[in-house]
């Protein structure tokens, strides 16, 4: 199994509610994606991002595919057009 976890920062805190719905609208929609969990922040720190994205996936080979979904990928383009700041840990469970 393998975990991707990604940490999100908006230029509009208002911008991470409408990310969450569209991440999670990738359940049932990317055939490879085990388990989705988004999270709003609330602590709003000055440290914090906005919104930590997990899946879980089968195999590295799996989250090679979910990179080049094209289900995925429009959510990418969203994301990088509404200029958000990503940090990104892959692992294996």
């Amino acid at each position: 199994m393998v975990r991707h976890i990604v940490f999100m920062k908006f230029p509009e805190f208002s911008l991470a509610q409408i990310a969450k719905e569209k991440l999670l609208s990738m359940k049932g929609n990317v055939e490879v994606l085990k388990e989705i969990e988004v999270g709003i922040d609330f602590s709003r720190s000055e440290r914090s991002y906005d919104l930590a994205l997990v899946t879980t996936f089968e195999s590295k080979e799996d989250l090679e595919t979910y990179r080049v979904h094209p289900y995925h990928q429009e959510i990418v383009q969203w994301l990088k057009e509404v200029g958000t700041q990503t940090k990104v840990v892959d692992y294996e469970l």
